[in-house]
């Protein structure tokens, strides 16, 4: 019974998913991709906080490099195609992994957290500096999104954004069900008891630095994939855009009011804070004020975010169920 509840689930969800932009309309239809959108990139935040126990303060320059990995890829070589394109902005975001990973595999705990925030604001600066190929301040925008073509099969015209939104969702939730497959499989235990005890999975033969870089080039990679989508998206990719130190808050934000630890955690605190953010934009200018107060009483309140409220709360109401059963049999 419960895995026909799930099917029918996703069977839903995936007619909403195909029929969204004829049902809602092009502007929930941006709305939604961009929650699509952050929901990847808090995942793979939630892939080192929740599911490894490492806590960083400049994830957004893995996203900042995918996006302008392929924003300069595509403004600098005629007639690349838009696969191609979207691949060397995650290739740029593994690559940067693997440079840092040496460094942050072998530090935990506040040291990772620091150092992710100096590196985030090196390449923030570096960003703004390097006029020539990230454009500075202004950032690059404005470049020609090619279309999805297969040679002699087909081709669809990525402007159209409804079309678009198509593409995007097919990465986006692709890479969202290879991350949760990743976190089902062996390697996903070995993550969790590098983050419960990590001196005794390397007891266990299990190598805990190399494990490390193996989860940190998945995050790294991934967060590309949701910059690079963002680039294309948006026809625009800048500094403040990119790697801000506000953009490397949001997810842990989501991850937090969503649930750490929980796969689909951080997509559920990217919807509530999509939402809220629509619904304050339309009163006040001061969003950012309100996520504040939010993410204060989660942690006051809820520390275990909203799917930790549910648990408690399902636990609870099968309690009861059973001793209102066990009271019945007894009688």
């Amino acid at each position: 019974m419960k895995k026909t509840v799930q099917w029918i689930i996703l069977a839903v969800a995936a007619g909403i998913l195909m029929f969204f932009p004829a049902l809602f309309g092009i502007y929930f239809t941006n709305v939604f991709l961009t929650f699509v959108i952050f929901a990847l990139f808090a995942t793979t935040l939630n892939l080192l906080l929740g599911f490894t126990g490492l806590l960083s303060f400049g994830h957004a320059m893995f996203f900042g490099v995918g996006g302008y990995g392929t924003a300069i890829a595509l403004e600098r070589i005629e007639g690349l195609p838009l696969i191609l394109a979207v691949l060397i902005g995650v290739m740029a975001a593994v690559a940067l992994a693997l440079i840092l990973c040496p460094i942050m595999v072998r530090v935990s705990g506040t040291a990772f957290a620091m150092l992710h925030l100096a590196f985030g604001q090196l390449i923030y600066v570096l960003a703004l500096k390097l006029r020539d190929i990230t454009g500075g301040e202004d950032g690059i925008g404005g470049f020609d999104i090619p279309p999805f073509s297969i040679p002699g099969v087909v081709s669809v015209d990525m402007t159209d954004p409804s079309n678009f939104y198509y593409f995007g969702m097919i990465v986006l939730v692709g890479s969202l069900a290879i991350l949760w497959f990743f976190t089902k499989t062996p390697f996903g235990s070995i993550m969790v008891g590098i983050r419960d005890n990590a001196n005794r999975v390397d007891y266990m033969g299990f190598k805990v630095p190399q494990s490390k870089a193996v989860i940190y080039l998945f995050a790294g990679g991934f967060a590309g994939v949701a910059g690079s989508i963002y680039a294309l998206f948006q026809n625009l990719i800048s500094a403040s855009d990119a790697f801000h130190i506000l953009v490397s808050f949001v997810p842990v934000m989501m991850t937090m009011v969503g649930g750490i630890g929980s796969f689909f955690g951080p997509v559920v605190g990217a919807g509530i804070f999509g939402i809220l953010e629509e619904l304050t934009s339309r009163y006040t200018e001061q969003v950012e004020l309100v996520m504040g107060l939010i993410l204060i009483l989660v942690i006051m309140y809820a520390p275990m975010g909203f799917l930790g409220i549910v648990q408690i709360l399902k636990e609870k109401w099968f309690g009861k169920m059973s001793q209102q059963a066990g009271a019945e049999e007894a009688s």
